[in-house]
């Protein structure tokens, strides 16, 4: 496949828009709140589907009729999906955004448009109507390049209406909990500066534990609770290691910058099953495992008219491995470390996720540590001549011509 394809199916909130470049398969669905239902790479799924509400085609089982609805949280349609929402999140006034559910932004009609753009990648751009709660109308743009283990998320929320408003926008990935990923499953989140790096949110049944998996790397584990925990010190990047494999997250974050939900620049919530109705969270009762990796943009001030905007990268790998940190290229499973325990023949070896093909060269020497292929990892034990040069930042990622 030379390019992305892009192909549309059915109508109204049947409608599902598909971008394919032969990697990594993406499937939309603009009546139902302008959501990703899909997500693939080379047909492993990362997103979550609800199964009482979506069969396996992602159509509507039979005696569901989907659409805008609005209510308590126990009315929610939860589908499933990468979708995206404003924040904060709350029911106490109009500087709050009281969903899900919602009829304009979760679950109502994204007009949408797909093209192809010159470099073969394929684009679809979501808008959604004018909300007269929050103010906001959203457009999510998503491009799939060619020969690619990633895609990009471009949002933006505009002020429609005649006062001004003040929101942050909110990005939230659902994903399968069920599956097994041995121990280096969870959430990995990226943090920098003193800390504290985290900071409880919601307490469903509890508060979900944060592990240090490395110096700057937390780690969220699978877990039986219902809850929420920010990450206030997030440097811009997320990853989920599931059963499907690894999708990552990068995003920029505006230092000083104020954000909600106690500053934080992300968060991660954790749904289990419980016995009965979460009546302080509106009826809320899971009966899945379900993780939701949720990236934030810090609060702006719109005047009518005015909008903000978040740029989400996402990344996706086979590997079920944790993950030490993600580049623009990709991602690490294991940082570059230097063996030189023989001076004359001293080895960098380390284990890295690209996003597309390419080699991976060390810097200082010029020797290629390894070949990679989009979304599949490869560890390197090599030789090479030089200092000793061992960080990330001391290997190249070089991609191959197309």
């Amino acid at each position: 496949m030379s390019g992305a394809e892009v192909r549309r199916e059915g109508a109204g909130v049947g409608e599902r828009i598909v971008l394919d470049n032969g990697t990594v398969r993406l499937t939309a669905a603009p009546g139902l709140g302008g959501r990703l239902l899909s997500v693939r790479l080379r047909g492993r799924e990362h997103l979550y589907r609800n199964p009482r509400l979506l069969d396996a085609d992602l159509r509507a089982v039979p005696g569901v009729e989907l659409g805008p609805v609005d209510g308590p949280m126990s009315a929610w349609n939860n589908v499933g999906g990468d979708k995206t929402w404003p924040a904060p999140q709350g029911w106490d006034g109009p500087g709050q955004w009281a969903g899900p559910p919602d009829p304009v932004l979760d679950s109502g009609a994204y007009a949408a448009e797909a093209s192809s753009a010159a470099d073969g990648s394929a684009v679809l751009t979501l808008t959604s109507g004018d909300d007269p709660r929050s103010g906001l109308r959203l457009r999510r743009r998503i491009t799939l390049e060619p020969g690619t283990a990633g895609f990009r998320l471009d949002l933006e929320a505009v002020n429609t209406s005649g006062t001004a408003r003040r929101w942050a926008l909110w990005n939230v990935t659902q994903i399968d909990g069920s599956g097994a990923a041995g121990d280096a499953g969870g959430v990995y989140a990226g943090v920098r500066g003193p800390g504290p790096h985290t900071v409880p949110l919601v307490a469903g049944n509890g508060n979900p534990r944060v592990l240090e998996h490395a110096p700057g790397v937390l780690r969220v584990p699978a877990q039986d609770v219902v809850g929420k925990v920010g990450f206030p010190t997030a440097s811009g990047w997320l990853a989920h290691v599931g059963a499907a494999g690894t999708l990552t997250q990068r995003f920029a974050v505006a230092e000083g910058g104020a954000y909600p939900d106690s500053g934080s620049r992300a968060e991660v919530w954790l749904e289990a099953p419980v016995d009965r109705p979460l009546e302080h969270l509106g009826g809320l009762c899971p009966v899945d495992r379900v993780t939701e990796v949720e990236a934030l943009g810090p609060l702006a001030d719109l005047a009518p008219g005015q909008a903000t905007r978040l740029a989400v990268e996402f990344g996706l790998g086979t590997g079920t491995g944790p993950v030490a940190g993600v580049t623009p290229d990709g991602f690490w499973e294991r940082a570059p470390r230097w063996d030189a325990r023989d001076p004359a023949r001293p080895r960098l070896a380390g284990a890295f996720t690209s996003r597309r093909a390419g080699s991976l060269v060390h810097r200082e020497s010029g020797a290629v540590l390894a070949r990679a292929l989009p979304g599949e990892p490869v560890r390197f034990d090599t030789p090479v001549p030089g200092s000793g040069s061992h960080t990330p930042a001391d290997v190249d990622f070089t991609p191959e011509e197309r």
